[in-house]
């Protein structure tokens, strides 16, 4: 078998298997932030968490599979450790570029909502009350 074809598959494999875990963990993590946002709703959350999670594994799968392709053909075993090396090395920055990138958007949106629930009086006004004159 052709060395290029099994640096193909580790490389696959590996980056497949990575992608998946980091989508798991936002997924998982991310939905406690989006149900402090949206204030509750359990089924937003989990709707808008799952359209995250899907984006997120088209475009790392989009670039994992663009990525795939190498110019040179790889002829012995230290050849296949640094090819392996650079793709891998590139797709995990990628990973944690989109990882920091989800965490950063989750942060602000929940901020905002926090700032929006501290701007509601925690009473709602009982009447009206009509001003009086200094007489």
């Amino acid at each position: 078998m052709d060395l290029t074809v099994v640096a193909y598959v580790i490389y696959l494999v590996v980056s497949i298997g990575l992608t998946i875990w980091v989508a798991r963990t936002l997924s998982r993590n991310g939905r406690v932030f989006l149900a402090d946002v949206l204030h509750g709703n359990e089924k937003l959350a989990d709707a808008v968490n799952h359209l995250l999670v899907v984006g997120f594994y088209l475009v790392n799968l989009g670039f994992v599979a663009l990525y795939l392709s190498g110019d040179d053909t790889i002829g012995d075993t230290r050849g296949v450790f640094e090819a392996l090396s650079t793709k891998l090395g590139v797709v995990l920055l990628v990973l944690g570029v989109m990882h920091l990138g989800n965490v950063y958007v989750l942060s602000r949106i929940r901020r905002r909502g926090v700032l929006e629930r501290e701007q509601v009086p925690p009473v709602a006004p009982q009447g009206w009350v009509a001003p009086t004159t200094g007489a």
